[in-house]
C-alpha cells in the first residue's frame, strides 16, 4: 500500500554524454533540479534505463563525469528513498560500482510490482516486445560474460 501524499516517480533515457560538453551538462543540471523536487514525496524513485549513453564498468576506473547526478541519487538512497536502476541497451555495463556507491537496487530484467490494487510491468523497453532482433542479437554478444572480460582490456582512454 502507498502511503498517503507519497508518489512513485519513473524516469529513463536521459542519456548523460550525448552531446558532450555543456547540452549534457545542462541536462544534468535539469535533471538534479527535478531530484530535488521530488524528494519531498517520493515513496520510490525508478530510473529505467539508459541513465548514461556509455557506461562501462572497468574494475579500477569509472567512467568520467556524471558525478552531481550519481552524488544527488545517492543522497536520495541515504535517505531512506528506495532507487532502482534499470540497465538499458546504452548502459547494460554496470556492474557492482552504482549498487554499493550509490546504494540503488540494479535490475537487469523487468519487474512486476503492485500498489494500490494495480499492478505495473516494469523494464527498459529495448528488447522487450517480437522482432528487434539485431538489439537482441547484440545483447547476448554484450552480456557474454568473455565478451566483458576482453572489452575490459581495453584501456579506458581507448
Amino acid at each position: 500500500m502507498l502511503e498517503s501524499g507519497k508518489k512513485i516517480y519513473f524516469a529513463s533515457d536521459f542519456h548523460l554524454g550525448v552531446p558532450p560538453g555543456s547540452p549534457s551538462r545542462e541536462r544534468e543540471k535539469r535533471i538534479i533540479r527535478w531530484l530535488d523536487q521530488i524528494k519531498s514525496d517520493a515513496a520510490e524513485l525508478y530510473l529505467v534505463g539508459d541513465l548514461f549513453d556509455f557506461w562501462f564498468e572497468y574494475k579500477r576506473a569509472i567512467p568520467r563525469g556524471f558525478v552531481r547526478v550519481q552524488a544527488k541519487i545517492a543522497e536520495l538512497a541515504d535517505s531512506g528513498i528506495p532507487v532502482h536502476l534499470f540497465t538499458g541497451n546504452h548502459d547494460m555495463w554496470i556492474f557492482d560500482y552504482l549498487p554499493k556507491e550509490l546504494g540503488v537496487e540494479l535490475h537487469r530484467d523487468p519487474i512486476t510490482k503492485e500498489w494500490n490494487g494495480k499492478k505495473f510491468f516494469i523494464g527498459h523497453g529495448d528488447g522487450l516486445g517480437p522482432g528487434d532482433h539485431g538489439y537482441k542479437l547484440i545483447k547476448k554478444v554484450f552480456s557474454n560474460k568473455l565478451c566483458q572480460w576482453a572489452f575490459a582490456r581495453l584501456h579506458p582512454n581507448f
